[in-house]
């Protein structure tokens, strides 16, 4: 008989648990438009082997354009890998929250050691039982889609590290295009100081001018030369920043293939904001409210007392004979009715609908003041570019050549030449700040402005 009872207290435990341990269903945000074409480090599947080498010798070349600065990053970013190993966690954690609690086993031994007829053995009772907590009102089911939705959760807040990290390389793709436009710029900058030098030590030997002219055109060619240095070393701090975005100390690129120029024209304000609903930021607060009202109705399941029910077996020795034993017990919700929970569940739900209404709040707010920037880089850039730096240059060539012919003085042509290339500087100024502009409000719509129509 006991052992009749081990075997069926044994097939009860296997097939009570054997349909326990299932995964509950998860759904992914769909990603959004901006650099959804791009392999990523997602928590479905981690980058293989294959796809890493790829990205090792993509980083090896001489000539680095975005398209694979974006595909080394968003493979190889470790702030985005580690997001997706929260997904992996919070999965983990919703598998836990699907299982059925454990039975418990317990053995007891009643008249033992005892006075007179109960000394010894001869009187006892032995009792093995098996407990079972019988969870009611779908606490499991309940339990289980709040940890789902809390993994899907998660999965935003993936998707939102993706966009970063997206933007976060064509601003930095964008510094390194400058820089080395910068390099160049200031490379021709020199090349026109040493010549103006030696045109200068030439009137001077001539006794056409002073030494005094001379020497202004000695600090100017100074002065290129220490700029020209400085270029080179944001371009170098430029690069090191580019090559982080991918996990990388040490940039293993030459150089980067850009040109930054300003469009022929920018989408309007009204079409920008009509994607703000697909900025991650707003968008999981839609998923925040569903997992809100699912714990408050998990809070709500919880004031249902769970039974537990008690089976077992119990030898008597005294007249060697056996019984099944069976009991249940039932918590009794006189003082803890779970009242607190579910009231802190229903102020956290309206919390939820408070903070969704701020986080839109600040997203328009934030676009509204990115695309005013983005509309003053826009013109300055534009004027710049089609009137101030023509004007600048025309200036500079015409004093250049009236120097030659003694109309002007050496300080006349410095003058000119410094105007026209802190312009020059101004206007690059302008684009780099205009693109990285661009990049801010493409993370915050979730597309690119080339594709907003």
């Amino acid at each position: 008989m006991f052992s009749r009872f081990i075997v069926a207290t044994g097939l009860a435990i296997f097939l009570f648990g054997g349909c326990t341990a299932y995964r509950p269903p998860l759904e992914y945000p769909e990603p959004r438009p901006l650099g959804r074409d791009y392999k990523t480090a997602t928590a479905a599947k981690i980058p293989s082997e294959a796809d890493t080498a790829v990205s090792r010798g993509v980083s090896r070349v001489e000539e680095l354009s975005l398209q694979q600065a974006l595909s080394l990053a968003l493979l190889r970013n470790p702030g985005l890998s580690a997001y997706s190993w929260e997904i992996r966690a919070r999965e983990a954690l919703a598998l836990q929250a699907s299982l059925w609690p454990n039975p418990e086993i317990g053995l007891e031994v009643e008249n033992l050691g005892g006075t007179g007829d109960y000394g010894g053995l001869n009187r006892t009772e032995t009792t093995l039982q098996v407990n079972q907590l019988i969870e009611l009102a779908g606490k499991r089911s309940k339990r289980t889609r709040v940890a789902t939705l809390e993994s899907n959760l998660a999965a935003w807040g993936y998707e939102a590290k993706r966009l970063d990290v997206f933007a976060e390389v064509v601003k930095a793709f964008t510094e390194v295009v400058a820089a080395q436009t910068r390099v160049e710029v200031n490379k021709e900058l020199l090349a026109l100081a040493e010549k103006f030098v030696q045109t200068i030590e030439r009137r001077v030997k001539a006794g056409k001018v002073s030494l005094a002219e001379a020497s202004r055109a000695k600090v100017e060619l100074s002065v290129a030369t220490v700029e020209l240095e400085r270029s080179r070393r944001i371009l170098l701090a430029a690069r090191q920043r580019l090559a982080a975005t991918w996990g990388s100390s040490e940039p293993e690129f030459k150089r980067v293939v850009g040109v930054l120029d300003v469009p022929s024209s920018i989408p309007s304000f009204e079409k920008m904001e009509s994607f703000i609903y697909e900025n991650p930021e707003i968008a999981l607060w839609v998923a925040e409210m569903e997992r809100r009202r699912a714990m408050l109705e998990l809070e709500k399941a919880r004031r249902i007392p769970d039974p537990t029910i008690i089976g077992g077996y119990r030898r008597l020795n005294e007249t060697t004979d056996n019984a099944f034993i069976l009991g249940l017990s039932i918590p009794i919700p006189i003082f803890n009715r779970n009242q607190g929970a579910v009231l802190e569940a229903e102020y956290r739900l309206k919390q939820t609908r408070s903070q969704s209404r701020a986080m839109e709040t600040m997203m328009r707010s934030r676009l509204a003041g990115q695309y005013q920037m983005l509309s003053v880089l826009y013109n300055e850039a534009r004027t710049l570019k089609e009137n101030i730096i023509p004007d600048a240059r025309n200036a500079f060539e015409i004093i250049n050549k009236g120097y030659l012919l003694g109309k002007f003085t050496a300080l006349d042509v410095l003058d000119a030449q410094r105007t026209l290339f802190e312009v020059r500087g101004r206007y690059l100024q302008a684009l780099t700040d205009f693109h990285k502009t661009a990049a801010d409000i493409e993370r915050i719509i979730g597309r690119r402005l080339t594709d907003v129509k």
